[in-house]
């Protein structure tokens, strides 16, 4: 008796199911970012492991706090995968924020990871709106910890009387870091688009 085309895809359909292929997961040990090379499609091609050593695991550089001179009275030390080649293939990403009183963190985006903030001191009013322009906000406090969601903006503002800090973990080891503002009146938009889109006059925007 012949088989249809059709009736075969039926029979097979569970056998799919259940045989499946992935590279989600490292498919070795480790791969320490060999920075001197180009970027490739899925990160830095591989140091030799030859040539890795424990530093290439190890990174210090949360151990001094970012420069909080600035207008925003707030900053980060990243740890992404150009800082810290250890975490390349692994996911993962970490930063230091610093805060004078009344620092703010502006509203911002990773647009290729989740981030988890854990408050080490001070209080901070943090939050995120969704793309149903949803707000999820509120003041989080030494040992709290807050999830925003891969891609949506969020910001952290010091509503305390001293300095504050934290340290986030992000899902990527490349997250990228959008700024609203400077986006969008620090690039070459026109001046029409941004005097229609906040609803203020060309005087305002330049």
């Amino acid at each position: 008796m012949m088989i249809t085309l059709l009736q075969l895809l039926v029979i097979a359909a569970p056998i799919f199911q259940v045989i499946t292929a992935s590279d989600a997961d490292p498919l070795q040990d480790f791969c320490v970012a060999d920075l001197a090379k180009d970027l490739t499609l899925n990160g830095y091609p591989c140091k030799r492991a030859a040539n890795t050593t424990t530093e290439d695991f190890i990174f210090s550089g949360l151990r001094n706090s970012a420069n909080t001179s600035g207008p925003s009275r707030a900053d980060a030390v990243f740890g992404f995968v150009h800082d810290f080649p250890g975490l390349n293939s692994l996911g993962l990403a970490i930063a230091r924020l610093d805060f004078a009183p009344g620092g703010l963190i502006p509203p911002h985006t990773h647009p290729r990871g989740s981030e988890i903030i854990y408050v080490v001191e001070g209080s901070l009013y943090a939050g995120f709106v969704t793309t149903q322009n949803q707000l999820f906000a509120r003041v989080i406090s030494k040992g709290d910890v807050m999830i925003f969601p891969r891609g949506l903006i969020h910001w952290q503002l010091n509503v305390g009387n001293t300095t504050a800090m934290a340290i986030v973990t992000l899902d990527s080891q490349s997250p990228g870091f959008q700024l609203i503002a400077s986006s969008m009146f620090g690039s070459d938009i026109l001046d029409e688009v941004l005097v229609k889109t906040f609803f203020i006059d060309e005087n305002a925007v330049r």
